[in-house]
């Protein structure tokens, strides 16, 4: 193979245009000869369909993010393996049509993260990527060593650049790739979702399809792994900056573009912005399908209890998994409002899933007869409370257990922040879809839900919000409101603002250093807690990484 650098096209500009087919869809990671798969039979298809050539997003054979699996021979040895038997396969079906397509590439003793343009069977350029990005959710610094130039491809006379995701933000990449002769650019991405990421992404193609004079032809991955998704998005913008393709967001796509020599245009239809709250549902849908289908699970079960953020929780289930593969489960106590009871029944006749109800007061009382002895002149606190959590945890993980359906937990990000759950109770089960939406945002979410069609009773958004734990229990007993919570939230976890500047948007002091100090002191719940898809700019888990035990504190 070619080892990575520049090479300039030595052909002579070509009158006929590119057929350009990028490739938007799932690649899942260590799934490397279904991934292979996958890219042999676009290819073809592709080619068949008159492509010259065929674009796959960032580590496409491998998936993103592989983390430590870059670490193991066999992984790496399965992905040589797979890559000869793409250019085979490609050598064998398809004459002419190129193809470019990411994977972790090992080279002089280092490993790089790569993209191979591969023409009738043989390598013939390798691009290595040059900005590694090591903040947020990525630390590919761990395992790749740094490419150090721009590569360009001759496709048929015409020379294009190759970049690979975070190059594309850096200008000097670009400008790399204009000096090495590009004529246009192809870059190759596995970018995350996160609110408002498609505006940040196309004001950055348009400012360097302007500055640099080059159309710019953007692919991403779709799909769920773990706590992020991959929105797709993919985009298409010409030398003028203007829009000319747009794939559709969390679907399988492909975009046909035809590049004449100096500028790009393409017939897909641009597919037309939707709502903030439209898009973040349908990443939250795609986490939770994806999650559960590619760990082997049967379906789900929830713990509803009448309350907004179970409500939401369930409904996301049913859109993702299919009201067939949701079990939901109303466990009620002393407690619990004969509201909650009939709103749990609603919605679960409403979206048509398995519904049983399960007391819990024999438990309840079961443990605390078995503590009598030990908690003996006790007042009774929030121990009691959270026996009452833990034992509806338990009966959820038993239903799991003997089902095969694993369990959602209901709890969102102004409850994790602050520590307002209970550990082994409901925090317990194996992936926390709302884990990164916050309590204002629910309902949000919720009312563009009903829009689509009737799922959570009105009621349920409009009664105070509570754990239904003691008598006459409400959330904001023990927390601000939380339109202000949320506000404290945003601007401390996800925008590290000092109190001082927190404060001087209006907000009480102490309720900030109230919640501060609950933020600091609930660490170690969210370390424990199921993991759970990002939304935001930083969420907790692979975000915000802090420790547990820490003699700070902001002063």
């Amino acid at each position: 193979m070619n080892q990575s650098k520049t090479v300039k096209s030595t052909a002579t500009a070509s009158t006929n245009p590119l057929h350009i087919v990028m490739v938007q869809d799932v690649f899942q990671v260590g799934d490397i000869k279904n991934n292979a798969d996958k890219i042999i039979d676009a290819a073809i298809s592709a080619s068949q369909q008159g492509a010259d050539l065929v674009v796959f997003p960032e580590l496409a054979l491998v998936g993103y993010p592989p983390e430590d699996l870059l670490h193991r021979g066999g992984f790496l040895a399965q992905t040589k393996k797979q890559c000869l038997r793409i250019q085979q396969a490609l050598k064998n079906s398809i004459a002419d049509t190129g193809v470019i397509f990411g994977l972790p590439y090992e080279h002089a003793g280092n490993l790089y993260n790569a993209a191979l343009y591969v023409r009738n069977g043989d390598v013939k350029q390798i691009c290595f990527k040059q900005s590694l990005p090591n903040y947020s959710v990525f630390d590919e610094v761990r395992y790749f060593a740094a490419g150090h130039d721009s590569a360009v491809i001759d496709v048929k006379g015409h020379t294009l650049g190759v970049l690979i995701c975070e190059d594309v933000w850096q200008a000097d990449c670009v400008q790399q790739s204009k000096d090495n002769g590009a004529e246009a650019i192809i870059v190759l991405n596995a970018s995350p979702f996160h609110i408002n990421k498609h505006a940040e992404r196309l004001e950055i193609l348009k400012d360097h399809a302007k500055q640099f004079d080059l159309p710019i032809m953007y692919l991403n991955m779709i799909g769920g792994q773990d706590e992020l998704v991959f929105d797709g998005d993919s985009l298409a913008v010409n030398k003028n900056a203007e829009l000319v393709a747009r794939a559709q967001v969390f679907e399988a796509d492909t975009i046909d573009i035809i590049f004449d020599g100096s500028d790009i245009s393409s017939q897909h239809v641009v597919a037309a912005e939707e709502s903030s709250e439209a898009v973040i549902y349908k990443a939250l849908v795609t986490g939770v399908r994806d999650f559960v289908h590619q760990n082997g699970f049967t379906g789900v079960v929830i713990g509803l209890s009448g309350g907004v953020d179970s409500a939401l929780t369930l409904v996301i289930a049913v859109d993702a998994l299919g009201a067939e593969n949701v079990h939901a489960v109303m466990m009620p106590s002393r407690y619990t409002a004969d509201m909650s009871l009939s709103d749990a029944e609603e919605e679960a006749e409403t979206l048509g899933v398995q519904y049983d109800v399960i007391a819990i007061e024999d438990v309840f009382n079961s443990f605390l007869t078995t503590l009598a002895p030990v908690f003996k002149g006790a007042e009774a606190d929030t121990t009691e409370e959270n026996i009452q959590a833990r034992s509806r945890g338990l009966l959820l993980m038993a239903i799991s257990n003997k089902t095969g359906k694993m369990v959602l937990t209901t709890g969102n990000k102004s409850e994790m922040a602050v520590g307002y759950a209970t550990l082994y109770g409901d925090m317990c089960g194996g992936f926390a879809p709302i884990k990164d939406v916050c309590k204002t945002l629910v309902y949000k979410l919720c009312h563009y839900r009903n829009t689509l069609s009737e799922a959570i009773p009105e009621r349920v958004l409009t009664r105070p919000p509570t754990a239904e734990l003691r008598e006459n229990q409400c959330d904001q007993d023990s927390l601000p409101e939380y339109d202000v919570l949320d506000r404290i939230l945003e601007l401390s976890v996800e925008q590290d603002k000092p109190i001082d500047e927190i404060v001087a948007e209006g907000i009480d002091r102490e309720t900030v250093l109230q919640v501060i100090t609950m933020v600091q002191r609930n660490e170690h719940k969210r370390r424990q807690s199921a993991p759970g898809i990002r939304i935001t700019r930083r969420a907790f888990g692979r975000d915000r990484r802090y420790p547990i035990t820490s003699g700070y504190r902001r002063k």
